[in-house]
């Protein structure tokens, strides 16, 4: 099992800044969003206005999309495809200066506030890029849809807590299969 890279835990951390099952975002202004990248020391200087908390939003949406489908989820075409436009709007570049050689950084000539943005860009792509998005995964328990970092050895995790979501799962089931007249007495 396999601690999650700091990409992984951004990410993690952006995903979750909404939380389904109590209604709230942490992001949910471009203030918030502010104080959110501020936080994280992805944003220095200018404040985020409102045209790229609405760009956060939905590059948040389309990683939240593609996390779903790691655990069967259908992702919504809709939503990856803004997502995916949105990425075109913060491009990143390959540097060796002063990084290590192949590092993809935000380009130059983004303001700070798109430099923040593409800082959670380079993070996905690094996830895509090394393989261990497939670990990043949203909570199949649709009325969770937490985050989590699967340290399954096979990464077959499909809920975020075995003992709250898959329990709620497996309930659900059996009482499907109870009301159907499917379960086996022992």
């Amino acid at each position: 099992m396999r601690d999650a890279p700091e990409s992984a835990q951004l990410i993690q951390a952006f995903a979750n800044t909404v939380d389904v099952e109590t209604g709230t975002d942490e992001i949910e202004t471009a203030s918030t969003f502010d104080s959110w990248l501020r936080e994280r020391g992805l944003l220095r200087g200018p404040r985020i206005d409102a045209a790229d908390h609405a760009l956060g939003l939905r590059l948040r949406a389309g990683i939240r999309e593609a996390l779903g489908a790691h655990v069967g989820d259908e992702p919504d075409t809709a939503v990856q495809q803004a997502a995916s436009e949105a990425l075109r709007e913060l491009p990143v570049v390959v540097t060796a200066d002063g990084h290590a050689p192949g590092t993809l950084v935000p380009a130059p000539q983004l303001s700070a506030s798109r430099k923040a943005l593409a800082a959670l860009a380079v993070a996905w792509s690094e996830l895509t890029v090394t393989g261990d998005a497939v670990r990043l995964k949203r909570c199949s328990e649709h009325a969770c849809a937490w985050v989590f970092w699967d340290t399954s050895k096979n990464r077959s995790g499909r809920w975020c807590s075995m003992r709250v979501c898959g329990n709620r799962a497996k309930a659900r089931r059996y009482a499907a299969r109870q009301a159907a007249g499917t379960v086996r007495e022992t």
